[in-house]
């Protein structure tokens, strides 16, 4: 597979073209940005992680039947992965609340959600990635009920299998987002799913293992990266 032209690049990633339209390169970068992009640093190691951390976490999915766009590692900061027609909606659980739920609602930081909530956000970096709802998506074009079903569908299985995944290295899945898109076909879970695009505690101490450490200025991110990855089993 030959990686070829630049076709996109956000805030920690780049997509390239290969030779085969169907497939692409996802580079990690070491860039790390909270706040819509107005906080933005450099941070040693983190594409690495990011990459074999999102590889590990795709390859558990797919074993579980979640079908996933990722296919295989090419090095330390690049994968192979499906083309997809991306759908512009962001899926976001949450099983712990934290973050734009508490300050929205005013509840408190660690209140466990049963059942957990599932909130839709458009993908628009100029609008500050609002959220939605089911009729927004459909009346405005960028999702049909059936798509919404089977993405929300998805969202939860990827639930069941990462809860107990987490809990196993004895921390606590926060909340997380899922981005999806359409391969022949078929819904097809996209983007990536590292410690970037969700929250992971502790589960007996509560300290945020997640990029909360670098929102609000803790440290030690890519080390709390790693530790997640350590208790998972993976080797960076």
């Amino acid at each position: 597979m030959e990686k070829r032209e630049l076709l996109y690049s956000g805030k920690a990633k780049s997509v390239f073209t290969t030779d085969d339209p169907d497939y692409m390169v996802l580079e990690f970068r070491n860039d790390t940005s909270a706040f819509d992009g107005k906080k933005v640093e450099q941070l040693d190691r983190k594409g690495m992680v990011n990459n074999k951390f999102n590889a590990f976490i795709m390859t558990k999915l797919a074993e579980a039947g979640v079908p996933t766009h990722f296919e295989k590692l090419l090095s330390d900061n690049e994968s192979l992965v499906k083309r997809l027609d991306m759908i512009p909606l962001e899926c976001v659980v949450r099983n712990v609340a934290a973050g734009s739920l508490v300050r929205r609602l005013g509840v408190e930081e660690g209140m466990d959600l049963n059942p957990p909530t599932f909130e839709l956000f458009l993908k628009n970096d100029e609008l500050g990635d609002p959220m939605v709802n089911e009729y927004h998506a459909q009346s405005f074009g960028w999702s049909d009920e059936a798509t919404i079903n089977k993405m929300k569908e998805l969202t939860f299985k990827v639930n069941g299998v990462l809860k107990e995944l987490f809990l196993n290295g004895n921390m606590l899945l926060v909340d997380y987002k899922l981005e999806f898109g359409v391969f022949n076909g078929e819904v097809v879970l996209g983007d990536e799913f590292s410690p970037d695009g969700c929250r992971l505690w502790d589960k007996d101490t509560r300290e945020k293992l997640d990029k909360d450490r670098f929102r609000q200025g803790l440290g030690g991110v890519v080390e709390a990266y790693e530790e997640v990855g350590r208790r998972l089993g993976m080797d960076f």
